[in-house]
C-alpha cells in the first residue's frame, strides 16, 4: 500500500512545473552544470597522443578501465582533464566514515550537529586532495611507460598531469556540492549518472553493429535487452520495497484536550545503503587494479602483474572481493544512516511503542533484529546485481560493460531525482493554497 505522500505525488499536475520559477532555476542550473561536467570529459591532457591512446582502450575494453571508463563518462578513454572523475572524493568520504566509527574526537565531531559535519567535509576535501594526487602521479607514470602515448616524458610531463587531473577533481567535487545545494537531486550521483547515460547510446550503437557484421547473434542482443527490462523492474520493486514496524501511540492528556490513541508505521527500507555499496566496492577496487593494467600493459612484472591477472573480469578472486566489499558496505553504510537505539529513544520520549515490545532497549534490540535481516537481503540483491555484467562480460562475450550497477545507479539515482522534484511541485502547491486562503481572509475582512 502506498503511503499518503506516494498517494500525493501520484496526483500531481505536472502543468504546475511551468509556474514553479524555484524549480525550474533548479532544473537549468542542473542541466548547465551537467552540461559543463560533459564538455570537461573532451578536453584532452597536456602532451598525449591521441591515437596511442586510442590503441590502449580498444585492448582494454571489458577490462578495468572499460569500467573506470564507464564511471567517467568517457574521460578515461580520451585522458582528458575529468579522468578521475569523482572517484577519490568516494574514496576519501569511504575512510572518513570508517575512521568516524573509530576514532573518538571524529565521533564527537559528528555529533556536534551542522557545525561538526562541516568540519568533516573539511577533512574528506583534504583526504581527496591526498588520494587524487596519488592517483594521478600513479597515472602519469603508468602512461610514461606505455609505448608512445606521451609525447615528451619527464618530471615537466608528470606535475602537469598531476596539477591537471587533481583540478579536475576538485573541481567536480565543488560541481557536485553546488548541484546539491542549488539544484536537483544529488550532486555527486547525478555527475556519476551523466556519465553513464552518456556512454549507453554508443556502447547500444556499437552492440547493434556487432550483431549487423554476425559477431553477436540476434537471439543474445534481444536477450539482453529483455534481460535489461527484467532488471529495471525488479530494481524499481527492490528499491520501493519497505519492512513496516506498527508503531501504537496510547491515549493521551495535553491540558484539558485528550487526544486519542494513534497508529502509524516506521518504514525500513530494504535496501537502506541504495546504490552506496556497488560505488564504493568499485571504487576500492579500482584503485590498485588501475595501477596494475598500466604496469601489465608496460610490460611489467611480479606483484603488479600478477595482481592484473588475477583481478580482471570474470576471475573468481576480483568476484568474490566484489561481493565481500558490496555485502559489508551495505551493513557498513546501513549503520551509519540508521541508529535503532536512537529511534527507539525518539519512540520512547513520544509515548510510542512496537505492541508486544517494551520501550527502551528492548525495542532498540528488536528494531536491528529487523534491520539485520532485511539488510542481508538487501546486500544479496545489490551483490546479483552488481554480478550481472561480470558474468555477461564473461560468458557471453559482450563488449561493453552493461547491466547491474550502471542499471542500478541509473534508476536509483532517477527515482530519487523525480522524488525530489515532486516534493518541489508539492511545496509550490501548497504556497499556492496558503496565499488564496490569505487573500479570501483578506477580502472578508
Amino acid at each position: 500500500m502506498a503511503s499518503a505522500a506516494e498517494q500525493l505525488a501520484a496526483n500531481l499536475n505536472f502543468g504546475a512545473l511551468a509556474k514553479a520559477e524555484e524549480l525550474k532555476k533548479r532544473i537549468w542550473f542542473t542541466l548547465g552544470a551537467l552540461l559543463v561536467y560533459r564538455l570537461g570529459t573532451y578536453i584532452p591532457l597536456p602532451g598525449i597522443n591521441p591515437e596511442a591512446v586510442a590503441d590502449i582502450f580498444k585492448q582494454a575494453q571489458g577490462g578495468v578501465l572499460g569500467l573506470f571508463n564507464m564511471f567517467s563518462g568517457g574521460a578515461v578513454g580520451r585522458l582528458a582533464i575529468f579522468a578521475l572523475n569523482i572517484m577519490p572524493y568516494i574514496s576519501a568520504s569511504i575512510i572518513v566514515q570508517l575512521l568516524t566509527s573509530v576514532v573518538p574526537s571524529l565521533e564527537s565531531l559528528k555529533k556536534e550537529g551542522e557545525q561538526g559535519r562541516k568540519v568533516i567535509n573539511q577533512y574528506t576535501r583534504y583526504l581527496t586532495v591526498v588520494l587524487a594526487v596519488f592517483q594521478a602521479y600513479a597515472i602519469a607514470i603508468g602512461l610514461e611507460g606505455s609505448g608512445n602515448v606521451v609525447q615528451e616524458p619527464g618530471m615537466f610531463f608528470r606535475i602537469s598531469t598531476v596539477i591537471t587531473l587533481v583540478g579536475g577533481t576538485m573541481f567536480l567535487m565543488w560541481l557536485g556540492e553546488q548541484i546539491t545545494a542549488r539544484g536537483i537531486g544529488n550532486g555527486t550521483s547525478l555527475i556519476i549518472f551523466a556519465g553513464i547515460v552518456a556512454e549507453l547510446p554508443s556502447a547500444l550503437v556499437g552492440t547493434l553493429e556487432l550483431g549487423r557484421q554476425g559477431a553477436i547473434s540476434t537471439g543474445l542482443i534481444l536477450g539482453v535487452m529483455v534481460m535489461a527490462v527484467a532488471v529495471i523492474a525488479f530494481i524499481v520493486f527492490m528499491e520501493r520495497a519497505q519492512r513496516r514496524l506498527l508503531i501504537n501511540y496510547p491515549k493521551r492528556q495535553v491540558g484539558n484536550r485528550v487526544y486519542e490513541g494513534q497508529t502509524s508505521f516506521l518504514p525500513l527500507k530494504l535496501n537502506t545503503s541504495g546504490v552506496i555499496p556497488p560505488i564504493f566496492a568499485s571504487s576500492l577496487l579500482l584503485l590498485p587494479t588501475t595501477i596494475a593494467s598500466f604496469s601489465q600493459q608496460a610490460g611489467g612484472t611480479g606483484i603488479l602483474a600478477t595482481m592484473a591477472a588475477y583481478l580482471g573480469h570474470g576471475r573468481p578472486l576480483y568476484m568474490l572481493l566484489y561481493v565481500a566489499l558490496i555485502v559489508f558496505f551495505a551493513f557498513f553504510y546501513t549503520a551509519i544512516v540508521f541508529n535503532p537505539t536512537e529511534t527507539a529513544d525518539n519512540l520512547k520520549k513520544h509515548g510510542g511503542f512496537i505492541p508486544g515490545i517494551r520501550p527502551g532497549e528492548r525495542t532498540a534490540d528488536y528494531i536491528d533484529h529487523v534491520l539485520t535481516r532485511i539488510t542481508v537481503i538487501g546486500a544479496a540483491y545489490l551483490a546479483l546485481i552488481s554480478l550481472i555484467p561480470e558474468v555477461l562480460i564473461s560468458y557471453a562475450s559482450l563488449p561493453f560493460y552493461f547491466g547491474g550497477t550502471s542499471l542500478l545507479i541509473v534508476v536509483s539515482v532517477t527515482m530519487d531525482t523525480v522524488a525530489q522534484v515532486h516534493g518541489h511541485l508539492l511545496a509550490h502547491q501548497y504556497e499556492g493554497l496558503v496565499k488564496k486562503a490569505k487573500l479570501r481572509g483578506a477580502r472578508r475582512k
